[in-house]
């Protein structure tokens, strides 16, 4: 190994130098160990070592090094999690299924020569000329790190893909996580790595036996003890689990080193020293891509690790660009997720409970039984239809599929196994929280409670959704926490949120000084929003997180959406003619323009934002093509403009194709579009188009 000191001006004692020199050995030896699986030495030397390492910086804790190997043996309790905002947003992966009953192999994988199929008609391209990287799809929890320099600076979950939680120092823990880069990558400045962190199957196994035997708890499954392990505020207990992270993507690097191919920045990381999967493989064409999923789903039970399905990606970085995002996902990749796992169980009772916005749901309670590592004892039963389309009664042998992180589900009853006459299920007349009347909606399967705000069931819900993550972010205030200030009166409606103090809680059971000072300094933080988390807060029937952030930018300000009109709504991408009116019957209602006429007066506020109606008729949901080049616009600054006001850009001209922009030297696609008849536009009329949409 290369001697550390020999270009060093500066001098450095011989016992820095010793410690120096055992971190760099025991790096590079964990580095083959973990990531190689080609151990350099003994474990009894590499202890040796290690004790001799701890030692030292026992004795001269100002030599302890930032990467030492030490420092996974865990670190400080925390307070709290810093929120941290990710360069690059983490997006979730969109999902294909397989049809596992059907024999014809177009039928059966109908969805992934769809997914397939599209790739090939964008990108111009033969089916066998399409090159895909496939990997597991990891059944354990997101994190991105962060390394400047050389060192990791940072380890963050993905949080709601926009902003995580900062868990460095119970990811200093894991063991096959490099907490310096190799000395021959000094040139990258900055890095930024996504993977999974998980819990192989036999560690798994191995621990329970072990709690077990000393008649402690055993954990439900392996991801969500890497999930609880991860997000621990004392890092010494996350040092204890066996955790194990798996790389699958380079986010960012600021260095010299350039990549053309996906693969390329998988085998870049492997050198770096991260666990990249053995299964990981290039592809090409839908045939082999099948083969891959059929392979893994056969070996799904053998493998180290949980995985839920596989996950093909573009191999081409060029391609991946063109293709672009979609909401929240990337649309060169894509999730072939495996089926669902089903098992029986007994239906012991059906127990309908009452939602935020007052529908009345039947949850099926069962005997239990594990289902895919997690032991259910709940799963949904949709509403009263399915249940008598299912033919489901109390007492029936049913069968419980889950598939993911889905809620359980009742598939189906075994009808066979019915050994007496069972009753027909009938929903109740009256609201199980508050006796009010219930009501079926117009159109929908759906009953729901009458009494709006004023049901208890109702309040709780509306108050824990205002508190949510996505909504107002107010750490503390979860269901639970909800629950009993509710109970105890201190909260009846939204607003009592920002009346609670500390003496008002203090005292209260899991409110002792500090958590209750926690609490409300959350709560007043909370204040400061953005209009879009407003909206989503306010739990407006169908305005998701999405709707809310185009509802933010169209309108501004919270007083001219109160004042809206159906024909300015049905402007805004992507709001129909459903949740249109579900916006106005929200507004119309008095108690809940007192709500937030008190939110506002108790200092709610938030930066309005500029009004920008996304709305066009010859661009809105109309389908461009791009053609040529152009003297004063980029393309993918014409498609980036046209896709923001809800237009499809695509790449090849057909019937279906509304406008051709046409630039210099357009050809063939020119000469299709005229060949069809298709509207033209030229950078003439581009311009003028350009600033219709500024």
């Amino acid at each position: 190994m290369s001697d550390l000191f020999s270009n060093l001006d500066v001098e450095i004692s011989p016992i820095e130098q010793q410690i120096i020199k055992l971190v760099q050995d025991l790096n590079y030896y964990n580095l083959y160990y973990h990531t190689y699986d080609n151990p350099q030495i003994s474990d009894e030397e590499y202890d040796k070592l290690f004790r001799e390492l701890v030692v030292l910086e026992e004795q001269y804790p100002q030599f302890k090094q930032k990467d030492s190997p030490t420092l996974k043996v865990g670190g400080e309790i925390l307070d709290k999690f810093n929120q941290i905002t990710h360069d690059t947003p983490m997006l979730s992966l969109g999902n294909i299924f397989s049809q596992m009953d059907e024999t014809d192999v177009l039928l059966r994988h109908g969805e992934l020569f769809g997914f397939n199929n599209r790739l090939i008609k964008e990108l111009a391209c033969d089916n066998e000329d399409l090159e895909f990287v496939a990997s597991p799809k990891y059944d354990g929890v997101a994190i991105s790190l962060y390394y400047r320099n050389g060192k990791l600076l940072r380890a963050v979950t993905r949080g709601d893909g926009y902003t995580g939680e900062d868990v460095t120092n119970n990811v200093q823990t894991i063991r096959n996580i490099p907490l310096s880069l190799p000395t021959e990558f000094n040139d990258v400045v900055e890095l930024e790595v996504r993977g999974e962190i998980l819990i192989l199957t036999q560690d798994f196994i191995t621990l329970n036996q072990k709690l077990d035997a000393s008649g402690e708890k055993k954990f439900a499954n392996p991801r969500n003890l890497a999930a609880g392990s991860i997000r621990q505020l004392d890092s010494k207990i996350a040092a204890t689990r066996p955790l194990k992270f798996y790389a699958y993507a380079l986010a960012k690097i600021d260095a010299q080193i350039k990549f053309n191919l996906f693969s390329d920045e998988l085998a870049f990381l492997k050198q770096l020293g991260f666990t990249i999967a053995e299964e990981c493989a290039v592809l090409r064409g839908s045939n082999e891509l099948i083969n891959y999923y059929e392979q893994m789903l056969a070996k799904r039970d053998s493998l180290s690790y949980g995985i839920d399905g596989v996950v093909y990606k573009i191999n081409s970085l060029e391609s991946q660009q063109k293709l672009g995002f979609v909401a929240r996902a990337p649309r060169f990749a894509i999730a072939h997720k495996f089926p669902a796992q089903e098992v029986e169980s007994i239906l012991l009772d059906i127990d309908v409970q009452v939602g935020r916005t007052g529908a009345l749901t039947p949850v099926a309670k069962i005997s239990p039984v594990n289902v895919g590592g997690v032991v259910v004892t709940n799963a949904t039963l949709h509403n009263l239809d399915e249940i008598l389309r299912k033919d489901i009664r109390i007492g029936d042998v049913v069968v419980v599929r889950r598939a993911g992180d889905v809620i359980p589900e009742i598939a189906r009853s075994v009808i066979d196994k019915r050994t007496k006459e069972l009753a027909i299920f009938k929903m109740p007349e009256s609201c199980p929280a508050c006796g009010s009347h219930v009501v079926m909606e117009e159109g929908l399967a759906i009953l729901r409670c009458s009494a709006g705000i004023y049901c208890v069931a109702q309040k709780k819900q509306a108050i824990t959704h205002f508190a949510s993550k996505l909504a107002f972010n107010i750490d503390g205030l979860g269901e639970k926490s909800v629950d009993q200030l509710v109970e105890s009166n201190l909260i009846n409606s939204v607003p009592d949120i920002f009346r609670l103090t500390v003496d008002k809680i203090c005292g209260l059971e899991r409110f002792a000084q500090k958590s209750a000072s926690n609490l409300i300094a959350a709560i007043n933080q909370s204040k400061n929003t953005t209009l879009a988390r407003f909206i989503y807060a306010l739990g407006i029937r169908h305005v998701g997180e999405a709707s809310s952030k185009d509802l933010s930018k169209a309108f501004g300000n919270l007083e001219k959406l109160r004042l809206t009109s159906k024909e300015e709504l049905l402007q805004v991408k992507d709001i129909g003619e459903i949740v249109a009116n579900s916006i106005l019957d929200f507004f119309a209602e008095d108690h809940n323009n007192q709500v937030l006429n008190e939110l506002i007066e108790l200092g709610i506020n938030y930066p309005e934002v500029e009004a920008k109606n996304l709305y066009h008729p010859n661009v809105t949901a109309k389908t461009y093509v791009i053609t040529g080049s152009f003297v004063n616009y980029k393309r993918d600054e014409i498609k980036a403009k046209l896709e923001d006001f809800g237009a499809k850009v695509v790449n090849s001209v057909s019937k279906k194709t509304d406008y051709v922009i046409v630039g210099i030297d357009a050809g063939s696609k020119l000469d299709k579009a005229r060949e069809l008849e298709r509207n033209l536009i030229n950078e003439e009329e581009l311009s003028i188009l350009i600033k219709e949409l500024a």
